[in-house]
């Protein structure tokens, strides 16, 4: 009986030291899109919200596409936010309701040197970088018979200039000055683009500015009910806004881009996504690693994303210092200096 007693004591104690208890192995690491363990000691705990523009722009699904990415892929919360775009987008960063938020190049500029939409401000040289996104395209975008051939031809004309403050209601500031123009040329109407978009097609705005990537869904949408023209900035504006305004780049934008027989010449500004200067420097690393580790979903959330977004190009435009664990990771993959 003893002998049975010890075999059966024995047996329990090899079962126990079999089942679940505080020296079984860790869990796993949450794999990457490639099947490799990836392993972080950072504060998961940080709630990273994501500042993007209205639902009808591109920002929103790109700002959401690199949400989904910080929670669903690497263990942070997070949620991307609906607003206003650029210059909320900025305030919202430095008012600390934001941890991550995309912006123009140009409103960049403006708040980091205080000057044009943060005139008479501190300069806002704590704002700092994540990574350069995509080009944004000047699209203006007129009724095939509004009369509307030329920039200058919108004198007098009902046009929609972007919500106020907005990038795009910046940009067509600058437009207006580069050509000699000012409001007080036109019949200014403050709204987003989706709103001047649906003003246009009930014949309430004779054109718009909408500063986005290409193709743009509502202009595409305009375009298959009404007969549009874009209309091409160029020649002594295009100039004027390459010297004084050198985050202003000359393209095109490309035949059958909107059934478009051919190239039109605009100018383009990059879009940035900036982060919170006290958002530790080991989640900024982790964030950034992570989101080209599974660049496919940013990929994925537009094509613009797709041309653009790449190791190659996350510097382009970026007029504001890097973060710091931003740019551990880039100089630790030889993308910059």
């Amino acid at each position: 009986m003893k002998k049975l007693l010890v075999i059966l004591l024995a047996l329990t104690m090899v079962l126990a030291a079999c089942g679940g208890g505080a020296d079984d192995p860790a869990p796993a690491e949450p794999a990457d899109e490639n099947g490799e363990e990836t392993a972080t000691t950072v504060d998961t705990d940080l709630f990273i919200t994501v500042a993007t523009g209205p639902t009808s722009g591109i920002y929103y699904p790109i700002g959401g596409a690199f949400s989904s990415v910080i929670q669903n892929d690497l263990g942070f919360r997070s949620s991307a936010q609906s607003t206003g775009a650029s210059v909320e987008n900025i305030n919202l960063l430095l008012n600390g309701q934001a941890e991550m938020a995309i912006a123009m190049a140009d409103a960049v500029t403006q708040a980091y040197e205080a000057f044009g939409a943060f005139e008479d401000e501190e300069p806002k040289e704590e704002l700092r970088g994540l990574m350069s996104l995509y080009p944004n395209y000047v699209q203006l975008v007129a009724m095939a018979d509004s009369g509307i051939e030329s920039f200058y031809d919108l004198e007098g004309k009902r046009v929609g200039i972007g919500a106020p403050n907005s990038g795009v209601e910046l940009n067509a500031r600058l437009m207006f000055e580069a050509h000699g123009m000012s409001y007080d040329d036109i019949n200014e109407d403050y709204l987003n683009y989706g709103e001047a978009v649906d003003q246009m097609r009930n014949g309430m705005i004779d054109a718009a500015f909408v500063t986005s990537g290409i193709p743009n869904a509502t202009v595409m949408d305009l375009g298959t009910t009404n007969d549009i023209r874009i209309i091409p900035i160029e020649g002594d504006g295009m100039a004027y806004l390459e010297e004084n305004y050198p985050f202003f780049v000359p393209s095109i934008i490309p035949a059958g881009t909107y059934e478009n027989d051919e190239d039109i010449n605009t100018a383009t500004i990059m879009n940035l996504m900036l982060i919170h200067h006290e958002v530790p420097e080991d989640a900024v690393y982790e964030i950034t690693k992570g989101i080209f580790e599974h660049i496919s979903t940013i990929h994925s959330a537009h094509n613009a994303a797709e041309r653009h977004i790449n190791m190659e190009s996350v510097m382009d435009g970026m007029i504001v210092p890097l973060h710091p664990g931003a740019e551990r990771f880039f100089q630790e993959e030889g993308a910059i200096d």
